[in-house]
C-alpha cells in the first residue's frame, strides 16, 4: 500500500502562484510514476501532470504546459506542482496519484490516491 498526501491548495487571485505538494509513505518502493489530476464541478477527473518517479521525464496536459511544473524530491518521496498564471478554469480539487508503470502519458492504471487539495482560482 502506498499513502499519499496533498497539501498547498487554497484561494489565490487570476495570475497567482500555489505550489501543491505530494508526500508518499508506504511501499514507495513500488512506485513507477506520479500524477496530478484534477476535478472541476460537474466535469471529469483529468490528468493534468505526470512524473517518472526518477525525475527523468514528464508530461503535461496541453492547457498547462508552460505554466505548471511538476517536480520530485526523491529523498523526501515528495511531488510537487508549481502552478503559475492560474486562472479561473484551474479551479478544481487536485489530487496526486502513483502508478507502478512507467507510462506518464496515461491517465490510465493509477492505483493508490491522495484525498485531494481544492484550488480556487477568483478573477
Amino acid at each position: 500500500q502506498v499513502q499519499l498526501v496533498e497539501s498547498g491548495g487554497g484561494l489565490v487571485q487570476e495570475g497567482g502562484s500555489l505550489r501543491l505538494s505530494c508526500a508518499a509513505s508506504g511501499r514507495t518502493s513500488s512506485i513507477r510514476a506520479m500524477g496530478w489530476f484534477r476535478q472541476a464541478p460537474g466535469k471529469e477527473r483529468e490528468l493534468v501532470a505526470a512524473i517518472i518517479w526518477s525525475g527523468s521525464s514528464t508530461y503535461y496536459q496541453d492547457s498547462v504546459k508552460g505554466r505548471f511544473t511538476i517536480s520530485i524530491d526523491n529523498y523526501k518521496n515528495t511531488v510537487y506542482l508549481r502552478m503559475n498564471t492560474l486562472k479561473p478554469e484551474d479551479t478544481a480539487v487536485y489530487y496526486c496519484a502513483s502508478k507502478g508503470s512507467i507510462n506518464i502519458a496515461t491517465p490510465a492504471n493509477y492505483d493508490f490516491w491522495g484525498q485531494g487539495t481544492q484550488v480556487t482560482v477568483s478573477s
